[in-house]
């Protein structure tokens, strides 16, 4: 277990642990407030985030950045990560090999950030942290507690690009999200 954030970045920048490292430009570790009460776990960088270092801020970023604002969540206060800190070629789901290699990684950061209310963004984001029985269709919109933790999967942003229908059902779920969040 890491200690410090320092500690993981550094351990994700020298990580060999897949194959993912021979092909990236950049690790995407996460970005924002580091003592949020809510987080968010995408799947892994797409291109934009590759050669930026940061995570969401490509098509789907925008997408994100769009319902942040009209639900009022100041992006600066949650905290963004992802389940692998690497680019999968060509925007494919990373493996489960390379999810597997960066769990860790992850784990360490919900520790660090200790936060209230995770969102989970899309199928690779769910299977991974709440396991493989759940689907992201049967799951989205539906809270689901564990150790302590409140989860709200949803769909990717991604996955409003390519179907503009999800877009209704990704505000009613982050307007679920809003209103736990004002409970406390």
């Amino acid at each position: 277990m890491f200690k410090t954030w320092e500690e993981i970045e550094e351990s994700i920048i020298n990580c060999q642990k897949c194959k993912l490292c021979k092909t990236r430009q950049h690790i995407v570790f996460g970005t924002g407030n580091k003592e949020a009460r809510l987080m968010f776990i995408g799947e892994g960088p797409g291109a934009d985030e590759d050669r930026l270092g940061e995570p969401f801020v490509g098509r789907a970023g925008k997408l994100m950045d769009l319902a942040f604002e009209t639900l009022g969540i100041d992006r600066k206060k949650v905290y963004i990560a992802n389940v692998v800190k690497c680019r999968p070629p060509a925007n494919r789901n990373p493996e489960e090999d390379e999810a597997v290699a960066c769990l860790d990684y992850l784990r360490n950061q919900v520790i660090l950030v200790q936060p209230e209310v995770i969102v989970l963004l899309g199928s690779v984001a769910l299977k991974n942290i709440l396991g493989k029985e759940y689907g992201i269709t049967a799951s989205r919109g539906k809270w689901v507690e564990k150790k302590g933790i409140k989860y709200m999967p949803t769909w990717h942003p991604a996955a409003l690009l390519r179907d503009e229908t999800k877009k209704i059902d990704f505000i009613k779920d982050l307007k679920k999200v809003v209103e736990e969040m004002k409970i406390k």
